[in-house]
């Protein structure tokens, strides 16, 4: 059974009034402490005997600095250059001589300087691309490509993947008609451009390109094919 208290005594019903009355005497206790007075302790203190404990302060004169002194010029002494030495001894000149033979003078001998050589032209060692005479294999092109498809040999490897097509040699025709600087521009791979470049290798001589009459080194772009048979 739950116990109840009894309203008269439970002072949780009054702590709403004990919560005013506390706040009214805070209140009245501030208000007191403001309003109180103690000017009476104070002591009252003359204002004539705080003047007679100053001491007068003593004017300190401001010192001046004196002008400084001008600067002294001091005058250049002026040096006496003596006069050049009179020439003691004269100079003798006989102006009366006479001429009794006649000086002939002959004119200058012109000798005329041999030419000079003509100049030697230096051979460039130019490489040409297009030339008067372009470079050609004994016998034309058709004989050209007769000794490749002869001295040719198919890569086992490029006959085992079945590959075919053209590579692209770059060469260099010297002026005694031997191939050099042989390179592939563009191959087919599987051995094919080693071979290409092994045939041009073993080329014989071509007949050289000539610019104005003369032989000259001719580059030049040619392309081998591999196919099956």
């Amino acid at each position: 059974m739950e116990l109840k208290k009894n309203p008269k005594v439970d002072l949780a019903r009054q702590s709403g009034l004990f919560f005013n009355i506390g706040l009214i005497a805070s209140l009245f206790l501030v208000l007191a402490a403001f309003e109180w007075k103690f000017y009476e302790d104070l002591q009252k203190v003359e204002l004539g005997q705080l003047t007679d404990e100053f001491t007068e302060m003593e004017e300190i004169p401001i010192t001046e600095m004196p002008p400084p002194p001008p600067p002294v010029l001091q005058q250049p002494e002026i040096v006496e250059v003596p006069d050049e030495e009179e020439i003691k001894q004269d100079i003798e000149m006989n102006l009366d001589v006479d001429v009794k033979q006649d000086v002939q003078v002959s004119a200058p001998v012109k000798i005329d300087a041999p030419p000079p050589p003509p100049p030697v032209e230096e051979e460039k060692d130019e490489v040409f691309m297009i030339v008067e005479d372009q470079p050609t294999f004994e016998g034309g092109m058709e004989a050209f490509y007769k000794f490749v498809g002869k001295n040719i040999e198919y890569p086992k490897q490029a006959r085992r993947m079945g590959v075919e097509g053209k590579v692209f040699v770059q060469f260099i025709v010297d002026k005694d008609g031997s191939l050099n600087d042989i390179k592939v521009i563009k191959g087919i791979g599987a051995g094919c451009d080693e071979e290409a470049v092994r045939v041009l290798k073993e080329s014989p001589k071509w007949k050289a390109g000539k610019q104005r009459g003369r032989p000259v080194k001719v580059k030049m772009s040619l392309p081998i094919s591999f196919k099956l048979g």
